[in-house]
């Protein structure tokens, strides 16, 4: 999955590149997410970092593929941010000190296995200071048996979390929002959803 995703970025742009998201920008606009240390997880091309440090944060930014940190790191040099970008795995972090104020995943942990998702609970949660806010954005809806049988034949995770999966992998350390989401929709993805934690002392 590495190798597909270095590859990707290295001679293309992923759909999902192009600017901050809307919740992020939201959140920031309205003071939900105040300044301070925050730390981007699967960053990709950096546009939420540069946003978060465009606007008073002191961000780190971390992804897989050196391809997508060589391209932040671009884009962060022409829009005049100061982001701190590493090359590191999410299930397995060597380079993240600390805790931070605010964690962002747009899209990341829903392409993990279990596996990698337990492993990545394991590393991430110890990251959130108490009442750090934790915006967490993935694909959601209930899978068919087809849609599961698919996903085993792919060299992804399951692409998709289950409704509730995410109060019930993170309200252990966390007061879970949904924030933003929609179900049902036709075509591909079927549903998606926008959750804004916050952790308990």
């Amino acid at each position: 999955m590495k190798l597909m995703y270095n590859l990707w970025y290295r001679f293309g742009t992923p759909p999902w590149v192009g600017g901050a998201r809307r919740e992020l920008v939201r959140l920031v606009e309205q003071g939900s997410l105040l300044p301070g240390r925050a730390l981007d997880l699967g960053c990709g091309e950096g546009d939420n970092a540069i946003f978060l440090a465009l606007h008073g944060f002191e961000v780190t930014a971390v992804d897989f593929a050196p391809a997508a940190i060589r391209k932040a790191e671009a884009k962060a040099s022409v829009a005049g941010a100061d982001v701190t970008f590493l090359v590191d795995d999410l299930s397995r972090l060597q380079h993240v000190d600390g805790q931070f104020d605010v964690l962002v995943d747009y899209g990341t942990f829903d392409d993990l296995t279990a596996a990698q998702r337990a492993a990545y609970c394991t590393q991430v949660v110890p990251l959130a200071r108490p009442g750090a806010k934790f915006l967490m954005w993935n694909f959601e809806w209930e899978t068919s048996l087809w849609e599961r049988l698919a996903a085993r034949l792919i060299p992804f995770g399951n692409l998709t979390l289950a409704p509730g999966y995410v109060e019930a992998t993170f309200s252990g350390a966390f007061d879970v929002q949904r924030i933003a989401g929609e179900t049902g929709l036709t075509g591909w993805p079927k549903g998606w959803a926008a959750y804004l934690m916050t952790k308990r002392a």
